[in-house]
């Protein structure tokens, strides 16, 4: 079939080579221009699809970057693999919209659109619908078949990845559930059909809100263990050894990327907007995560007080700007927080990370540097933040004057952990 994927980030990418692989017709498009340049090169910025497979699809025929419009047509299929920030607090939309009317454009009776943005339960039928039918002047369901298929995509995972994943489907009626399921089926090994798209939707806002949630209950205890002067990590370890009624969470600089800080608030945000009421989980959750920087923070401030030394002018080697070990992803990562805390109170910071190449996001004030001896010898403190396999975690131990360790990843008599 000809296949289009919209959007060629860290959901698309993976889905559109994956497609192409099996033998579709793949056009990857993305409004990214310097995107669509890089991948056109065979370059690849998403660790879970290396460059040879790219490269490889694109020799084969059948996977074609593009950032024009026109490509989309006569697809089969289209998958919307957009981002859905938030914009003060409110739901931002404005990327599922603009991809549906692009393809309401394009759209031909038969074809099968599916959304798998994360989003508020009813979005795909009250809102993406509605575009698709407006744009085309065809009517889903009779003329053209809908469905939404959460993404789940863990970056890094060397064990889960796109194929090996349970794939939600839901479609707006049977016709259109067997289409999308018939879709899926042909690229990972398990699909899980659901009633409809809004308990797809439902399903992937549950998934990212039940992390969130115990990430948050994790951090708070950590803090007021540390108070308590109770090692919070062992106490984590033991209640691991409970082989039922237990799932081990561990603290950390907060979360990152674009499910826990994201998603668990469109859920909240539509639970307000349509019952009137407050998701305390999310809220608390939110206010706890949200704040571990500030927390991190207060740590290296009273490192440095222990010792009779002032932030200001002290040199601060941070290890790991992703928000998760072992990817280049960035978004929304906590560690982009601590360093404009630590920028903006004086300090001299710079930090390391093999993997981040994308600095958009990153302060411009930051200096990018390579883990070295030198380096770890030359900070007054040394804050691990993410801790990639990629680290030398011996040279760190040997050479830093003191850690504050973040992941549990250290040890020794200069080592403090979070």
């Amino acid at each position: 079939m000809r296949v289009v994927v919209v959007g060629q980030g860290y959901v698309g990418l993976p889905l559109a080579i994956r497609a192409a692989e099996v033998g579709h017709e793949v056009i990857g498009y993305d409004v990214d221009a310097t995107r669509v340049k890089s991948l056109a090169a065979g370059v690849s910025y998403v660790e879970d699809v290396a460059a040879d497979r790219i490269v490889a699809a694109m020799d084969k025929g059948t996977y074609r970057p593009s950032d024009a419009a026109r490509d989309c047509g006569g697809f089969d299929v289209a998958v919307v693999t957009v981002p859905t920030p938030l914009r003060d607090g409110v739901p931002d939309l404005r990327y599922i919209e603009e991809s549906a009317r692009t393809l309401a454009r394009y759209l031909r009776p038969g074809a099968t659109v599916v959304l798998e943005s994360t989003t508020y339960p009813g979005t795909t039928q009250e809102l993406f619908a509605r575009l698709l039918e407006d744009g085309s002047g065809l009517t889903a369901g009779p003329d053209f078949h809908l469905g939404y298929s959460p993404e789940r995509i863990d970056p890094g995972n060397p064990v889960w990845g796109f194929q090996q994943t349970p794939k939600i489907v839901s479609g707006i009626d049977a016709a259109s559930l067997k289409a999308v399921q018939d879709f899926y089926g042909g690229l990972v090994d398990t699909t899980v059909p659901v009633a409809s798209p809004k308990e797809a939707e439902l399903a992937k806002l549950l998934e990212n809100t039940f992390r969130h949630v115990n990430i948050a209950l994790v951090n708070e205890i950590a803090m007021f263990a540390r108070h308590l002067d109770i090692d919070v990590w062992q106490a984590i370890d033991a209640a691991s050894s409970k082989p039922f009624g237990f799932m081990k969470f561990t603290p950390g600089p907060g979360v990152g990327g674009h499910c826990l800080p994201i998603d668990p608030s469109y859920l909240s945000w539509r639970v307000e907007r349509e019952l009137g009421q407050s998701f305390r989980f999310v809220e608390l959750a939110n206010d706890i995560n949200g704040h571990m920087p500030e927390y991190v923070t207060r740590r290296v401030t009273d490192a440095f007080n222990r010792r009779r030394r002032a932030v200001n002018g002290s040199k601060v080697l941070l290890l790991g700007l992703a928000y998760k070990k072992n990817t280049g992803d960035a978004r929304e990562s906590p560690s982009l927080r601590v360093s404009q805390l630590l920028l903006d109170m004086g300090a001299k910071v710079r930090a390391a990370d093999p993997h981040v190449v994308e600095t958009a996001a990153v302060d411009p004030r930051l200096v990018r540097v390579e883990l070295t001896r030198k380096e770890l010898a030359a900070a007054d403190v040394v804050v691990l933040l993410t801790d990639h396999d990629a680290f030398d975690y011996d040279l760190v131990m040997q050479h830093a004057p003191f850690v504050l360790d973040c992941r549990r990843r250290l040890s020794g008599p200069t080592v403090e952990v979070l």
